[in-house]
């Protein structure tokens, strides 16, 4: 069950409710009766680390695929152009 975050707009009090899904959301504060608002609040889950990506898990074969598909065509098209040499008028 999630727990949903509420401020009171009287007194300005925060509280935690632990609440169902299909409960209606609280009209009125628990310490002075006010009314109150649910508050976004972020989650508690994080992801941290690797395994997160599809290429994370990638199988040994698909690396090696992977690498000679970057070779073939990395590798050609580095041979075809050269770097432009930088010659002003001024030499």
């Amino acid at each position: 069950m999630p727990i949903y975050e509420y401020e009171c707009e009287k007194c300005q009090g925060r509280f935690e409710l632990l609440q169902k899904f299909n409960e209606r959301a609280v009209k009125q504060c628990v310490k002075c009766g006010g009314p109150v608002h649910k508050v976004l609040s972020p989650p508690a889950l994080v992801f941290k680390g690797t395994g997160w990506y599809v290429t994370d898990y990638a199988r040994p074969d698909r690396k090696k695929a992977e690498k000679a598909d970057r070779e073939g065509s990395g590798g050609s098209k580095k041979s075809e152009t050269s770097p432009a040499k930088s010659g002003s008028k001024d030499d």
